[in-house]
């Protein structure tokens, strides 16, 4: 039975029918996609800021701010760790109980670990307690990401018409600068409009509310999708269901390193133009924090046009390609561009739109290039566990290392960690294509 592809058409609600008349509905996939993204996104950049503007000073005061924010880059990585357990967790509720148990278990245990940090105590009132919740409710996100994989994105690529797969394949990326925009917005107006006092006092905790919120929306307009009769018939039928974790591993080892390091350029570049700069521009200059906050809203508006242009490149000269091409990019920008920084205003501006850009075209398209090479009955856990790895290893610790080492080295020794990104996207991808060739 061959498989029915959706019309490409995205100005309108494509739909087909497969061979036993239950029907697929490609826009509802990637409405899904995108909403579920954009929350998952929007909880990671609110605790983000918060590790730059607030953590420092509530939970560190103990120690000097560059210090303070260093801490904070340390306990904000916890949660690339506690990922992959999360997924093992997860993946085998989902076994047991289906998507829906599974999702409903990871979206509440990620708003409650988010929403509880706004009342998260100080320092001065409780000690190490305070240091000791926030590690904590970080893990709790952690673990939650791991249970939020909901397969959509593994099945709106598999509906994809072949000449239009990138194009596809961007739409689940799209999150990542809509959930930017909003965090940034919401951070830049209490940010701007009150005084510090009241900032530091009470208007930061409204954003972690905000994050709440939308992960309640986000877990029902995936529910709409995973629970009905013909998207489970969809995913049985493409075998897009839960392997175990052991299981996956042995048979797809190729498939796993390679999709885990394949996209390192594109994930160090993630945070080297959306947290790493923040803490740069509030511990070492003197331009206001809350106009830069503004113009990483604006330039999430170029992130997110530069991922639809991936979509129209990469079906014209191939992902792959697309990746290699940007990781050379990435290297190059590596090399000069993060002194930009201590340039002032004009610097900054500089590097955070080209940063942006290319970070938007290689983004878009470096979670399809190796995942969609996994046999159907592996690739909903091998591309969960292929992304928990990616994120850990090329982003967990990227604003702590660029940070640490621009303080103690320049700002030019921070494109070192990038650097180290794009190489391995480009040997990954060497290797993939070696392999391809004996075969």
């Amino acid at each position: 039975m061959s498989d029915t592809v959706a019309n490409p058409d995205f100005t309108s609600a494509s739909t087909s029918r497969d061979a036993q008349g239950h029907l697929l509905n490609s826009g509802d996939i990637a409405i899904g996609v995108v909403i579920g993204r954009s929350s998952e996104f929007f909880d990671f950049f609110v605790f983000a800021i918060a590790a730059v503007l607030v953590f420092p000073s509530r939970v560190f005061p103990f120690v000097d701010p560059v210090t303070g924010v260093l801490y904070s880059f340390a306990i904000f990585a916890l949660a690339f760790i506690a990922r992959p357990f999360g997924t093992w967790l997860f993946m085998a509720i989902d076994r047991q109980h289906g998507k829906s148990t599974k999702l409903t278990i990871a979206l509440f245990l990620l708003g409650t670990s988010t929403v509880v940090v706004a009342f998260l105590p100080a320092y001065e009132d409780v000690g190490a307690i305070s240091i000791w919740l926030l590690a904590l409710l970080r893990i709790g996100q952690g673990v939650a990401l791991g249970g939020t994989w909901d397969g959509l994105a593994s099945l709106l690529a598999m509906n994809a018409p072949a000449n239009r797969r990138g194009l596809w394949a961007m739409v689940p990326q799209l999150g990542a600068p809509f959930g930017l925009i909003v965090a940034s917005g919401l951070f830049a107006f209490f940010h701007g409009f009150l005084p510090s006092e009241e900032f530091h006092e009470w208007a930061w905790r409204f954003p972690f509310f905000v994050a709440f919120a939308i992960n309640v929306v986000a877990l029902f307009a995936r529910l709409r999708i995973v629970a009905t009769p013909e998207y489970v018939h969809q995913f049985e039928r493409r075998e897009l269901q839960a392997a175990r974790v052991r299981k996956t591993f042995r048979h797809n080892t190729r498939f796993i390193i390679v999709g885990a390091f394949a996209p390192l350029a594109s994930f160090a570049m993630f945070h080297m133009v959306t947290v790493f700069p923040l803490s740069w521009v509030d511990l070492f200059t003197e331009q206001e924090v809350t106009r830069f906050l503004i113009i990483e809203g604006v330039c999430a508006v170029i992130f997110a046009i530069a991922i639809v242009a991936s979509g129209f490149l990469a079906d014209k000269y191939g992902r792959r390609n697309v990746l290699g091409v940007c990781a050379l990019l990435i290297a190059i920008f590596s090399g000069f561009a993060p002194s930009l920084l201590g340039q002032g205003f004009a610097g900054e501006l500089i590097y955070m739109f080209f940063g942006f850009a290319l970070l938007g075209v290689s983004f878009g398209q470096c979670s399809g290039a190796v995942a969609s090479n996994f046999p159907r009955n592996y690739r909903y856990t091998g591309s969960a566990i292929v992304s928990d790895l990616a994120w850990l290893f090329g982003a967990g610790f990227a604003p702590f290392v660029a940070l640490y080492l621009s303080y103690h080295l320049g700002l030019v020794a921070a494109g070192l960690y990038l650097l180290s990104g794009a190489a391995c996207t480009m040997l990954a991808l060497r290797y993939n294509d070696l392999l391809d060739s004996r075969e």
